[in-house]
């Protein structure tokens, strides 16, 4: 009988794999919903000639992202203070529930903020541009 139990472990371990195989994929990860309707700062400045963009609105772009970065830049570090703070009181046992879930509060409001920094921008930016920019824009984005 104990040749038989090497053999019991040999086939168990030999249909993990199978039975990880027969598993369903997971489904891809979401496309952002909201990309095909803006259009980054990146993707403007290296069609700005293609697209004919103008003095003027290359000004009012590179002032719109200087502005929004030193705000993000601001943000990013109180975001990361306040998940510091996060960690240290997750570390504690037993766990204060209600000081764990006030500080996550304070973390995902800074993290709003920096979302809607950023999609002011896209806002900004797309406001700048013309239809006519922004249609060949999209052109470009996709390749053709």
């Amino acid at each position: 009988m104990k040749p038989a139990l090497p053999l019991a472990i040999l086939l168990v371990l030999g249909a993990a794999p199978l039975a990880r195989a027969q598993q369903p994929a997971p489904p891809p990860p979401a496309e952002d919903p909201i990309a095909p309707y803006v259009y980054p700062p990146e993707l403007v400045m290296r069609y700005a000639p293609e697209i004919g963009l103008d003095e003027r609105q290359k000004a009012a772009i590179k002032d719109a992202v200087v502005k929004t970065r030193a705000r993000l830049l601001d943000a990013q570090w109180d975001v990361q203070g306040e998940a510091e703070k996060l960690t240290r009181l997750l570390q504690a046992s037993p766990v204060d529930e209600a000081a764990v879930l006030a500080q996550a509060d304070k973390v995902m409001a800074l993290e709003r903020e920096v979302k809607r920094t950023h999609l002011a921008l896209l806002v900004r930016i797309k406001n700048t541009l013309t239809e006519a920019q922004r249609a060949r824009l999209t052109e470009l984005r996709r390749g053709r």
